[in-house]
């Protein structure tokens, strides 16, 4: 069987990342597809599981427990399970990239800032 999962054009001031739980379409795999401008990225979080990042534009630095990695367009990077870890936008326009996680659901705990 085959699904399909129906995206819309953000509205004012809505956030453009998209996301996508597997078990809405029949999948094994949940991601965010993320578009975000520069200084913009995420909170601190992790999950009971490694996530894959697929950098397709812009310029990111993902911090993942004490590391620090600068990635661009073609890099990918894995931050592994139970390990906290965020993005941050640091180019000039937007980042696009793609987040994997390989549950049927986005399984997140955030972490307060220190």
């Amino acid at each position: 069987m085959m699904a399909s999962h129906e995206t819309r054009p953000p509205v004012g001031g809505e956030s453009r990342t998209i996301r996508v739980e597997g078990a809405e379409i029949g999948s094994e795999a949940s991601f965010f597809l993320v578009d975000t401008d520069p200084g913009r990225g995420s909170l601190l979080h992790k999950h009971p599981y490694a996530e894959t990042w697929i950098v397709r534009s812009g310029q990111v630095a993902f911090t993942v427990g004490d590391e620090t990695v600068l990635a661009a367009a073609g890099d990918i990077v894995v931050g592994p399970a139970e390990t906290p870890h965020r993005f941050e936008n640091i180019g000039d326009g937007p980042l696009k990239m793609v987040c994997i996680h390989p549950r049927p659901t986005i399984e997140q705990t955030n972490i307060a800032p220190a």
